[in-house]
């Protein structure tokens, strides 16, 4: 994989630590802040790999702590790259997560915050995006939407995340075969390697939580704690399938007495 444009030569990880700051909360009740990850009235995260894994259940907070992230490198919380503005917020009634990072404080070394802010859910969007930008500046349409959802995936990570930056990645598997999550396993060692890029990643796949090198967080109703991808409940439930199918069938799918 060949990096464009360096603009430091300082390794990932460029965004060190992140903490709340509880002068910051006006409200603890009110959402993001009343998720289990506060609950204690405070919240610190250190980057010590270039790739970092965040893995929950849902609900735990996973995407909103990577909004947080963005927005505190500059990104919409739509995803996409610096500058862009995929979707209208305008009518929005949804939460999002963008406005706990005014109760964050962060510190970079060097600042670097170019790359990519990738959320799965908002794909699509993104990528008629890039169509309609890049033809209306009359050049040729990246066209990530022609093919099948997840070579649409792999080509537009391939393409995307090439240059020295920050990646954040929400769910990037939510297309992808184990083989295509094996292609995205082997982009995300070379970005390791090349010490330009630096990952920030939340997964519900055991075979992204087990990159080598990486290093893993679980969010639970206790907090954020690092952890091994064996000790997860997601490999923990694949473990059991594929011992023993049928016995984890007829567990899984008994229905509790009434």
């Amino acid at each position: 994989m060949a990096y464009r444009k360096q603009l430091t030569r300082l390794k990932a990880p460029y965004l060190k630590r992140i903490l709340l700051d509880p002068a910051r909360v006006e409200d603890w009740e009110k959402y993001p802040w009343n998720l289990p990850l506060f609950r204690g009235h405070d919240f610190e995260l250190e980057f010590t790999t270039p790739i970092t894994i965040i893995v929950g259940e849902n609900g735990t907070g996973k995407s909103t702590l990577l909004e947080a992230i963005g927005a505190l490198a500059g990104y919409d919380e739509a995803g996409g790259g610096k500058g862009y503005r995929p979707v209208d917020h305008s009518r929005a009634i949804d939460k999002s997560g963008a406005a706990l990072a005014d109760s964050f404080r962060c510190h970079w070394l060097p600042k670097v915050t170019a790359g990519w802010f990738f959320r799965a859910e908002s794909f699509y969007s993104v990528a008629r995006y890039l169509d309609e930008a890049a033809r209306e500046s009359g050049g040729a349409p990246p066209d990530f939407l022609s093919w099948s959802h997840g070579e649409g995936f792999i080509r537009f990570f391939e393409e995307r995340c090439r240059r020295q930056g920050i990646y954040i990645l929400d769910e990037p598997e939510s297309a992808l075969s184990p083989s295509r999550q094996i292609e995205l396993l082997k982009m995300l060692r070379r970005m390791d390697q090349s010490g330009t890029a630096q990952v920030i990643m939340a997964t519900h796949s055991p075979l992204l939580m087990a990159c080598p090198g990486a290093r893993l967080f679980r969010i639970s109703r206790f907090g954020l704690d690092p952890t091994d991808f064996s000790d997860t409940d997601h490999f923990r439930m694949m473990r059991d399938f594929c011992t023993d199918p049928q016995a984890f069938m007829e567990e899984a799918l008994r229905e509790d007495d009434a």
